[in-house]
């Protein structure tokens, strides 16, 4: 049966939603969708405003695979224990326009948009009972929001239908804006989200977003407008604006115990800013209540490997939880990249070395070995602690009450830099990645020393598990070259046409009011 086209899906959804029967005093009014004409005071619109941020916080939720797919068949990982939805972003030739991945991202971004379509709407429809200055805070967030996934959606797929409006109604006629046209609309959200959110100090709450965000993608967008010099100004003004800072020093729960400062960020309990973490920017809070936790967020599960399979080998807290290693990093990111006396390559922030811990076993105590009968690619590999979790409640690995970093300083540098180098400053570019490597006690850059791909090196050493590498890669226009050239799983199939993912057919077929172009390659 052929899946419902999921902008269509939105339409009949909302048109529910604004219809109901006649009704009588006997009738409950259960109102399980938010809608313009529901939304009315601060009470409605706060509610909105959480359902808009579950359904962003599910943008990963669920799917081990799609996790992984956005690190895997790019310069820094391979697959390792791979899903179906894996396969065609490791074997290219395999990627076509029924590809599940591309769907899921689809839906997912367009659920985002109606979201925040329908909270803009209303508190901009003047019939509600808010101050002019909470309408705008409101609309800020949902602008934000709306920013972000229309930045995913066409990094991922180029241009896209662009809706501004809430859908209420069916509709089968969409087309594909212009990339300028979705990049404009990002730039304008996001300057009014950036005048209009409160600072860091200022939210309502810690899990809000603030204006810093909003500077930070909004920087990203100038980059992809090709305006570097617009994209500097909004970076500066986080850097310079004394609200954030590197963490240097040791913090927080695990200050006494071994580790070192890069690797004190990652811990649950130090992530947030109110817990020391003076980079964080945008932290996606996975237990916002006592006693939280998501049954579906599998990162750690995809990031450490399934050492358990090892004979000898049992579920510790030590080595991450239980993983059962989705991702495998290439060769070239862990033999080649990362720097000797880095911080971000300690063994508190790369795990390298495995002994065995059950203590029935002969081997108790000694290195695992690498042997025929080991699986490298699954089982034992060198990768980042940044997603360790372990909880005694659950040893199986199913929960996690880890939150998620989406913005930290560290990365707000590396994109000053690369803004800096697209205006031929390569002093500064220099001068900005030698901050990060100062705190890491790295060796320091020349000028001579920058371009495209030593921002792109120094991203993979600052923040490799934190970003999305694929919009990375394809954000900056580099992911086949340089999937070619560190990548020998996937250099042989990758294509130029790969730099956008396929519209996925189901959209296509149902969209019979018009033309929705496909992607050259698909």
């Amino acid at each position: 049966m052929k899946r419902l086209f999921s902008l269509l899906l939105i339409g009949i959804t909302g048109m529910l939603a604004f219809n109901s029967c006649k009704k009588s005093f006997l009738d409950e009014d259960i109102r399980t969708q938010y809608t313009p004409s529901t939304l009315k005071d601060v009470l409605s619109f706060e509610a909105a405003v959480t359902g808009l941020q579950k359904i962003v916080r599910d943008q990963y939720e669920g799917d081990q695979g799609i996790i992984a797919l956005l690190q895997t068949g790019t310069d820094v990982a391979r697959n390792g224990q791979t899903t179906s939805a894996m396969a065609p972003y490791e074997t290219y030739s395999q990627l076509n326009s029924q590809d599940a991945a591309s769907l899921s991202f689809w839906r997912w971004g367009y659920q985002v948009i109606n979201a925040s379509n329908v909270i803009i709407q209303a508190a901009q429809s003047g019939n509600t009972s808010l101050t002019t200055a909470q309408a705008n805070g409101y609309i800020a967030e949902a602008k934000f929001f709306r920013a972000y996934a229309y930045n995913f959606l066409s990094t991922l797929f180029g241009g896209v239908p662009l809706i501004t409006a809430p859908i209420t109604a069916p509709k089968t006629d969409y087309v594909r804006a212009p990339l300028d046209t979705i990049i404009n609309l990002q730039i304008n959200d996001l300057n009014f989200a950036a005048a209009n959110l409160p600072d860091a100090a200022h939210v309502t709450a810690e899990g809000r977003i603030n204006s810093a965000a909003a500077a930070q993608l909004l920087a990203i967008t100038y980059l992809r407008a090709n305006k570097p010099a617009l994209a500097e100004t909004q970076l500066s003004k986080i850097i310079t604006g004394g609200a954030y800072k590197l963490v240097s020093n040791r913090y927080g729960i695990n200050s006494l115990l071994p580790g070192d400062a890069f690797s004190d960020m990652f811990i649950y309990g130090n992530m947030r800013r109110s817990q020391g973490n003076t980079e964080a920017i945008w932290v996606v809070e996975e237990a916002n209540i006592p006693g939280g936790y998501s049954p579906t967020d599998q990162h750690r599960r995809v990031w450490v490997p399934f050492y358990v399979n090892i004979p000898g080998m049992l579920v510790a807290d030590s080595l991450g939880g239980r993983g059962i290693g989705r991702i495998r990093p290439t060769n070239w990111w862990t033999y080649s990249l990362n720097l000797n006396n880095d911080m971000r390559n300690s063994r508190y922030n790369i795990q390298r070395k495995y002994y065995y811990n059950d203590p029935a076993s002969a081997n108790y105590g000694k290195p695992v070995v690498v042997t025929s009968n080991t699986d490298t690619i699954q089982n034992i590999y060198a990768h980042t602690t940044k997603w360790n979790s372990y909880t005694s409640a659950d040893p199986f690995g199913t929960i996690t009450y880890k939150d998620r970093i989406y913005m930290r300083l560290g990365e707000t540098y590396l994109l000053l830099a690369e803004a800096q180098f697209k205006q031929g400053n390569t002093a500064g570019a220099a001068a900005d990645i030698n901050m990060l490597r100062t705190r890491a006690n790295a060796p320091q850059v020349q000028a001579s020393d920058i371009d495209m791909d030593f921002i792109l090196d120094e991203r993979a050493r600052e923040l490799i598990g934190e970003e999305d590498r694929r919009i990375t890669l394809m954000r900056t226009g580099t992911l086949v070259e340089r999937v070619k050239k560190y990548n020998p799983t996937s250099a042989g199939s990758i294509k130029d046409y790969n730099m956008l993912l396929p519209i996925p057919q189901s959209e296509i077929d149902v969209n019979k009011g018009a033309t929705l172009t496909q992607n050259p390659g698909y």
